[in-house]
């Protein structure tokens, strides 16, 4: 597949880019257990995103990967998952904010976060940081215990793992290198993205020396 641009995302940093309807977007784990959280809105009108809900509800699982789609709010497709290296990734929990590491981790300080680099990112598209939804946790390793608890293991990613999702409307997309100590196996790693043109359409076979072309259908 022809690359049409690379994006490399240091540790704990995020970016974004636009993506055309059929063009593909992979994500790829350079190093191995880090987490890429990934958003994206709608071109033509921003108050179109990605929703888990909506997702979550159609595909009947909380572990999506290759075959499956992802809805916007508006039960639109937004993405087809074309392939998958990993097979476990989470759509439950929101990016990480300044509040996770203040609630969850008890820190004081300034913490990189997701959802701040995504802010930042989205920002000179107009998305304001009230309307980033909750994120696509791209090789993010969540289980369910019986009791409904949720369990934050290691991704089971390792290096060069990708994901593959092909575009079903024009899109704004913003993507990180997650900032989570408990997503990324207790250390921070870097994400590479690849936009990918669409794949060509096989070339129609010519007819037969002699053989009438067929009848356009009406």
């Amino acid at each position: 597949m022809t690359v049409v641009s690379r994006m490399h995302l240091e540790p704990q940093t995020g970016g974004a880019l636009t993506i055309a309807k059929g063009e593909l977007l992979k994500i790829i784990d350079p190093r191995g257990e880090q987490v890429s959280d990934l958003t994206s809105f709608a071109r033509d009108d921003t108050r179109e995103w990605l929703s888990s809900g909506r997702t979550i509800d159609y595909a009947n699982t909380v572990y999506l990967t290759a075959g499956h789609t992802l809805y916007s709010n508006r039960s639109r497709p937004m993405w087809t998952i074309v392939t998958d290296t990993v097979g476990r990734h989470d759509f439950l929990l929101t990016p990480c904010s300044p509040d996770t590491f203040r609630i969850i981790y008890g820190t004081t300080g300034h913490h990189p976060s997701c959802f701040e680099n995504l802010s930042t990112a989205l920002a000179p598209f107009g998305i304001a940081p009230d309307a980033i939804p909750t994120t696509l946790n791209v090789f993010m390793n969540v289980e369910i215990q019986p009791n409904g608890e949720l369990r934050i293991l290691p991704p089971r990613s390792r290096a060069g793992d990708h994901i593959v999702l092909r575009a079903e409307m024009d899109m704004i997309v913003g993507v990180t290198a997650c900032s989570a100590e408990l997503s990324n196996n207790g250390s921070f790693k870097p994400i590479d993205v690849e936009l990918l043109a669409p794949k060509a359409s096989p070339a129609a076979s010519p007819a037969p020396h002699g053989a009438a072309a067929a009848p356009a259908s009406a």
